[in-house]
């Protein structure tokens, strides 16, 4: 089944105070027929999936535009979404609006205060991992950094040490290190088979993301506890930071003094 699915299910047994969806609540998804594997222990076998879209790619400087935050089943199955347009409170360059189609004039038309946007997001995480249950996020260091300055800066009390996490670009890059080509959610998607509907949306890649870490666990059979893997992420992220380095400063494009930064999952 393809298209716009609205979301209604939700458990206050397992979730606890994560806020419940709003009614019209809708997330572009593709529903497979084959059945995944659960990615880690988890509660029932669920995973949150975390995805921004932003003003730009500078964690400290830039604004949130799009989040959106969501649980799947073991099969992949969304189980609950939630999702938010902010106001940033200043202009959205035109090359971030050509990527995620959200302009200036229609966030300050659609989007709620920033402010209030970021203290959401905050707590339906804090929930999730409250609950033990695992999040992920693709190239999550760029999502959680980008959400806790957005708190700072917003006087929201902010995630300071976001866990367990699953990042599947950095346990990808692990266990299939030597494989050519791009590690763009798109291109890794379509690697394992995964499909990506609307590529930056914020739903959807958020979705996908997920998906990819469910086919990720299945193809390797990953035998970790999600505190386990979230523990070797974190010197597997590093250890990719400084090959990447060493290689750009081999070619002439980075100077050694500005190290690439392999902090995992906040930078």
């Amino acid at each position: 089944m393809t298209g716009w699915q609205a979301i209604p299910l939700w458990d206050d047994d397992v979730f606890g105070d994560l806020p419940a969806p709003v009614a019209e609540t809708a997330v572009a998804v593709v529903v497979e027929e084959s059945v995944a594997v659960p990615l880690l222990p988890a509660p029932g076998g669920l995973i949150g999936v975390f995805d921004l879209e932003t003003t730009g790619v500078d964690v400290r400087e830039d604004r949130i535009v799009t989040a959106h935050v969501g649980v799947l089943d073991a099969t992949g199955t969304v189980v609950q979404a939630t999702s938010w347009m902010a106001d940033p409170g200043v202009e959205i360059p035109e090359g971030a609006s050509a990527i995620h189609g959200i302009s200036t004039e229609r966030a300050r038309a659609e989007g709620r205060p920033a402010g209030e946007v970021v203290a959401e997001v905050t707590d339906a995480l804090r929930a999730l991992f409250d609950a033990g249950i695992p999040v992920v996020a693709y190239n999550a260091s760029f999502d959680f950094s980008m959400l806790r300055y957005e708190g700072i800066r917003h006087a929201v009390p902010t995630i300071d040490a976001p866990a367990p996490v699953v990042d599947p670009l950095v346990v990808d890059k692990t266990f299939d290190r030597y494989r050519r080509g791009k590690r763009t959610l798109e291109v890794v998607a379509a690697h394992y088979a995964v499909v990506l509907e609307g590529a930056h949306d914020a739903a959807a890649d958020a979705v996908a993301a997920g998906r990819v870490a469910q086919a990720i666990a299945a193809r390797f059979a990953l035998d970790l506890t999600a505190p386990e893997l979230h523990t070797q992420q974190i010197g597997w992220a590093r250890a990719q930071a400084e090959s990447l380095t060493e290689y750009f400063i081999s070619i002439g494009r980075l100077d050694p003094a500005d190290a690439l930064d392999g902090s995992w999952p906040i930078r």
